[in-house]
Parts: C-alpha cells; structure tokens; sequence
C-alpha cells in the first residue's frame, strides 16, 4: 500500500524550497514507490533542478500558495505594509482555501500533509483526518508578533497562523529555533543540508575562470546594484564572481551559472566564499560545507538575529554593512572573512533522512 504525502512550501523564498527539497529527496530515496505531491508557489523548475533524478511519473508539482510570508522590495529589504495587506486578505479568505483543499487531500488520496510553514494545509489536513506535520524553525505567528506590537491591524493575522498551528500533529523543529510556542507537540531535528562536490575544473572549463583567484559566490535572488557598484566588483582583479540563475547581471563578467547543469551545494562547495543575506538555506549549506559567510544586514525579519548567532557560532564570517554591499564595497569584508578563524561549535547532520522517517511513519499509522 501506498502512502502518498502533499508537501507544502512557502513561496517567502528559495531557502525553504531548498531544505524542503531535501527531505522530499530523502523521503523518495527511502520510499521511492510512494508519490509525493508538491505544492508551491516557487517556480516548478526549481523543484525539477533540485529532484528532477528522484521524482516519478507518480509524483506531481502544483502551483498554489498558502501564506505570504514577507513581500520583498528586493533579497534584503521588505514591505511590511504590502505584506499586511496580502496577508489579511488571505485569512478572509482562509475558510474557502481551506475547504478547498480538504477536497484536494481526499481526491487524491493523501495520507499526510507536511507544510514549510503555511497554516492553513494543516488544517485542511484536520478536516481530512488525517496528519498534520509541520516543517520549520519559525513560525509566521512569532515573525509577525513584532509588528503586532505597534499595530493593532496584525492581531487577527497573528491568531489565523496559531490556531492553524494548534491543529498539527508535529512540528519537525530544524536548526536555529525560534520561538514556536504554537506548535503542541515538537521534535528536533539536525542539519538537513548535505556537502556538494566540487566542481571547480567543470566550472573554471566552462566559464573560463582562473584557477588561481579567489572565487565568490554572490547569493541573491535580486540585487539593485548601480554601475558604479558593478565597476568595483569589476575591479577586484583578485577574485571570479559567480551567480546562480535566474539572477544574473549580463556583460559584467559575472559568471552566471545554469542550476539544471550545477546544483547549487555544488556550487558553494567550489567557491571559496559566498555573500548573501541571512537565510536558513544558505547559512546551512555554508555550514555543511565549511564555507566563510559574508552576510549583510536584514531589516524588519525576526528570524535575521537567530540567523546571526548560528554563524558567529558555526560559520568563519564576516558582516558587510548593507551601505557597502549595495556601494560594492566588497573588498575588506572578503579579505577578512576568507583570513577569518575556524568556528569553535560544530553542528550535526543528517536531519533530511530522519525527517523522512519519521513523516513516513505518521503517514502509514
């Protein structure tokens, strides 16, 4: 017998596409005759770059999306009043979409819902009877608390995502916790992100980059940079910069690189350093594969100084004010994050493959 899952994943950004895509990978690997059903509202090339070799004709990716998260005016700086607005409209609307999909879950059979960290497909997945299992180290009630606090207007926003919360069966609690009081029952679980392989010939082959320079990693899904500030990346003579695509900026010399060719872990585990904002994606696959973090600041997220604890502790670092990131400016914070000491904690892996089990588990009760 087969015990389908529908796994579903914020579209707030790649980072939890990322870590999600690595319990999916896991779950098929263990059980690669069950179907698993993604839905999201990140692009489905995505999903295919990151699992096109363990998905099944069985399996299927559905475009749909259950929360907001925070709207974004680029990778760093948010919109809280469009985020308010897009939220509150979701919760008029949250006893229809949930409706909606306690449908879905019974048409197709699911036997449990796994959400990264929408609310409201764990309660279709209470009306459907059947589990609820959440996936995360936050919870979108505790990232918009800090708004409620100034503005009355977030309350009902804050009480949608509890007692959407209060009605799963587990939380897989990842790395780098927040406050997730919301949850009635939770399970820890360690690194999910794995090291790639280095590519770096492949790479140097392809792009025709120097073996001999330093080589940067520049981790955004969008970055306003000005001429001036390309100029100064441009001078930095010492180092190739990489981008992974769709994010690329043409005739810089930039080296954008293709995902369906390279995955990114294997990307981070061919550079020497990479600069990004703090995200749980990419502080995990840093960790996992010992690589420096240069991360600039990150305004009105929570989660930004949990993010920032893990790498002063797990991760050789380097803050870059978003003044110098967006200047270009890049080239002190390089130089003393790649000469920076070696980390003195070290975190445990193979949380992927335990999360797997275990939804296995609460899928086939």
């Amino acid at each position: 017998m087969t015990a389908p899952i529908a796994f579903y994943i914020t579209a707030h950004g790649f980072g939890h596409g990322v870590r999600s895509s690595d319990i999916i990978r896991a779950y098929k690997r263990q059980h690669p005759e069950h179907p698993v059903h993604i839905v999201s509202g990140l692009p489905a090339a995505f999903f295919q770059a990151r699992l096109g070799h363990v998905l099944s004709p069985f399996d299927t990716i559905r475009n749909a999306s259950f929360d907001v998260g925070m709207v974004q005016k680029d990778a760093i700086r948010t919109d809280v009043e469009a985020t308010l607005a897009a939220t509150l409209d979701l919760c008029h609307r949250a006893e229809e979409l949930v409706l909606g999909e306690q449908d879905y879950l019974c048409r197709n059979g699911i036997r449990a819902v796994v959400a990264d960290i929408p609310g409201i497909p764990l309660a279709a997945a209470k009306r459907a009877g059947i589990s609820a299992i959440a996936i995360g180290n936050f919870s979108w009630d505790w990232i918009y608390a800090e708004f409620a606090a100034r503005d009355p207007r977030w309350q009902p926003v804050i009480e949608h995502f509890q007692g959407c919360y209060r009605q799963a069966d587990l939380l897989l609690r990842l790395p780098f916790p927040c406050d997730t009081g919301a949850f009635l029952r939770i399970e820890d679980v360690p690194l999910l992100a794995e090291p790639g392989r280095s590519r770096r010939a492949e790479l140097a082959r392809d792009f025709g980059a120097s073996l001999e320079k330093r080589w940067v990693l520049l981790s955004f899904t969008s970055l306003h940079w000005e001429p001036g500030a390309l100029r100064k990346l441009q001078a930095l003579q010492d180092y190739e910069f990489f981008v992974v695509r769709p994010f690329d900026w043409p005739d810089t010399g930039l080296h954008a690189v293709e995902p369906a060719r390279y995955s990114f872990s294997d990307v981070v585990a061919s550079v020497d350093v990479v600069v990004s904002k703090p995200g749980f994606g990419i502080v995990s696959d840093c960790i996992a594969n010992g690589k420096p973090l240069i991360y600039a600041d990150r305004t009105d997220f929570a989660e930004y100084e949990v993010l920032v604890d893990a790498i002063r502790r797990y991760l050789r670092n380097r803050h870059i004010p978003s003044s110098d990131l967006y200047a270009g400016d890049l080239r002190l914070a390089l130089e003393h994050a790649l000469t920076a000491p070696e980390p003195a904690e070290r975190l445990g892996r193979g949380g992927a493959g335990l999360a797997a089990r275990r939804i296995y588990e609460l899928a086939s009760a």
